[in-house]
């Protein structure tokens, strides 16, 4: 029986009864919520709960359950010639989805950018017969194991031809983003580099929902490796949070104010 924690959406592995503690939520980075820890069956959520799909660009699909689930986040489908690869996932796997997935040549590849969006990866995976690739410095937050995890090390790994996952850290030791060359170029950023409210700014965090802060030396080091890199526009973790032109001006615009009142 998969069973998801309501509050982060992690999925575990049970027998008779829910698990006793969810590994994820009790980390400083999450929370449990003041009700205590609740559990849903994967079966349930699939029953309740629907995926909504949206355009970004031509190539880029994002992915969203309705109604909001645990964290709340969005997932991707990037087409590119060489096969679909899955940015971040959700834990809602319904018949929808995969029929539509299945319509678009199926998945080449799944990669995530932290642990709280790890949900039900390993069934995305099993479905679509797709290597999922996660940072080697996050392995420890994987509660449930598959043959199909590829644990990668070093700071770059090309997923395709001008596809590259980048590790900045930051949130946690693998935290990733994808960077897309095509055109202008595209960075998939998961809440590695959160979009804020205005989606005319980003900022950085340890813990969003504690607003525990990273160091200035962190923040340093994220902005300067993203600005080798070339990207106009910039997807975050959560519907609306597209900055759709100059996103590397705003990112090295957005690094120095994090610096100055750090500082």
């Amino acid at each position: 029986m998969i069973t998801l924690c309501k509050a982060c959406g992690t999925s575990f592995e049970s027998t008779h009864s829910h698990p006793e503690h969810c590994n994820i939520c009790e980390d400083e980075r999450q929370y449990v919520p003041v009700t205590g820890q609740e559990w849903v069956e994967l079966d349930t959520l699939v029953a309740s709960h629907t995926n909504k799909w949206q355009q970004q660009e031509p190539d880029l699909f994002s992915i969203q359950t309705v109604p909001e689930f645990a964290i709340g986040q969005r997932a991707f489908i990037l087409r590119t010639p060489e096969g679909n690869i899955l940015w971040d996932c959700i834990a809602n796997l319904d018949d929808a989805t995969k029929t539509l997935i299945s319509s678009l040549g199926g998945l080449k590849a799944i990669a995530i950018s932290h642990p709280h969006y790890y949900t039900t990866m390993q069934d995305w995976a099993a479905e679509f017969d797709a290597p999922i690739y996660l940072h080697a410095h996050d392995r420890q937050w994987v509660m449930r194991e598959s043959p199909y995890i590829k644990f990668w090390e070093g700071d770059t790994l090309e997923l395709a031809a001008g596809v590259s996952l980048i590790r900045l850290g930051g949130h946690f030791a693998g935290g990733s983003v994808l960077h897309w060359a095509k055109g202008e170029g595209v960075l998939l950023a998961g809440d590695i580099v959160q979009v804020t409210p205005g989606a005319d700014a980003v900022s950085f965090m340890w813990s969003y929902p504690n607003m525990l802060p990273l160091s200035a030396a962190t923040v340093s080091d994220i902005t300067r490796r993203l600005g080798t890199l070339k990207f106009k526009r910039l997807y975050g973790a959560f519907e609306g949070k597209n900055i759709r032109e100059n996103a590397d001006d705003i990112v090295n615009r957005s690094g120095k104010k994090y610096l100055s009142c750090i500082a």
